[in-house]
């Protein structure tokens, strides 16, 4: 169990270790001298603030000790003085090691005056009870404050990890975008690349069958006549000689005159291509919820029981006759209720991309040819069936 004397003697360590490493530190450090110094000021606010609302409120109470709250609080006040000059003083100036060093000449005269002074004036002046109950109060507020600062460090490593996970996170979905708007991309070059050959194929074709067409009629022009005479032949053989046969395309109901007539033929292709749209929302929020608790805890109590009974021996084995005072201290436990954090279980929210088909029905159209002959020679003048040719 901690005592009031060890309290105030061994309450400075802390601050003193940190005063022993910032004074090492070089004008380049400026980060080390931001860190150390945070530290020690936070150690010496928090030393500062259990001495004025546990231990100085009790010195009050006695005549004894009541004059050296006021130079204690003078000490407390020029030391935070000298922080609040320490925390706006660059760390890189040598102004800053100067203060430091005069901060720490300050604390290590207020340390030895409650050693020399405060100490022994309050072992004299307070009694067990209230010295122990002082050491409790600020004991237990320590532990408070030790509690939080772990609770804090551990809500700062969960913050911490959970933005490295949405980092992480948010570089994979951008990666997955970056794919898909690379898949996107090929996608609509291979069918871009399909239409280009299905339209060489196409333009091929027309060519042959214009090709086999200009062919046909070569021939029919280039044949010979017959009708029935020798004189008769012999005569269209010479008028048709130099002349040839074309292959005509109506133009505006009149028949053309040109050796060679293309008639094109297109087909349309389907393409399909991908759009991302926004299909839903999903929101996912961490809430605290407070549920009551209760445990059963076992305390003990002590107390001075006085009763009286008849000796085992007349003789007389110790002083007599003489004035003779007992004190025994009387004790009682109180439960001490404190709270620590863990990590119950963890929620992953990410996106998973699943694969499914889809067939797209639509009509495409192409253009087809018709073939009509007639025949002029036949002295009806009947026209021939209509013949309909399809290139599939």
């Amino acid at each position: 169990m901690t005592t009031i004397r060890q309290l105030l003697q061994t309450g400075p360590a802390k601050a003193n270790e940190l005063f022993a490493k910032l004074v090492d530190t070089s004008d380049g450090a400026v980060k080390t001298r931001e860190r150390l110094f945070a530290d020690l000021k936070a150690e010496l606010d928090l030393l500062a603030r259990l001495e004025e609302e546990h231990l100085f409120p009790v010195l009050r109470k006695h005549k004894a000790t009541k004059g050296l709250v006021s130079a204690a609080l003078a000490d407390n006040k020029q030391t935070r003085v000298l922080l609040d000059e320490l925390e706006t003083t660059p760390k890189d100036d040598e102004e800053f090691a100067t203060k430091v060093a005069e901060l720490r000449k300050i604390h290590q005269q207020s340390v030895r005056d409650g050693k020399n002074e405060l100490l022994p004036a309050v072992l004299k002046a307070l009694s067990d009870e209230e010295a122990q109950a002082i050491v409790d109060s600020i004991e237990a507020e320590k532990a408070e404050i030790e509690e939080a600062r772990q609770v804090e460090a551990e809500q700062r490593r969960i913050e911490a990890r959970f933005e490295r996970e949405q980092e992480a996170r948010l570089v994979a979905e951008q990666q997955d975008e970056a794919e898909r708007v690379e898949e996107a991309r090929t996608a609509v070059r291979q069918t871009v690349d399909a239409v280009a050959r299905t339209g060489e194929v196409a333009a091929e074709s027309a060519k042959q069958m214009v090709r086999s067409t200009a062919e046909v009629a070569q021939r029919v022009a280039t044949a010979p006549m017959s009708t029935g005479s020798v004189l008769w032949d012999s005569m269209f053989n010479l008028w048709t000689a130099p002349l040839g046969r074309a292959v005509a395309r109506p133009t505006n109901g009149l028949p053309s005159s040109q050796v060679e007539e293309v008639i094109p033929l297109a087909e349309e292709t389907l393409v399909v291509g991908k759009q991302k749209v926004t299909s839903g929302t999903t929101t996912v929020r961490r809430v605290v919820v407070e549920t009551p608790v209760q445990q059963q805890v076992t305390l003990y109590d002590e107390k001075v029981i006085v009763e009286r009974r008849k000796p085992v021996t007349d003789a007389v084995t110790g002083e007599t006759l003489t004035e003779v005072t007992i004190e025994m201290i009387e004790t009682t436990e109180r439960p001490v209720v404190g709270k620590s954090v863990k990590v119950r279980e963890e929620v992953v929210v990410r996106r998973e991309r699943t694969q499914r088909s889809e067939t797209v029905r639509d009509t495409i159209r192409r253009d087809e040819i018709e073939v009509t002959y007639s025949d002029e020679n036949q002295p009806s003048g009947r026209t021939r069936p209509a013949i309909a040719a399809s290139r599939k």
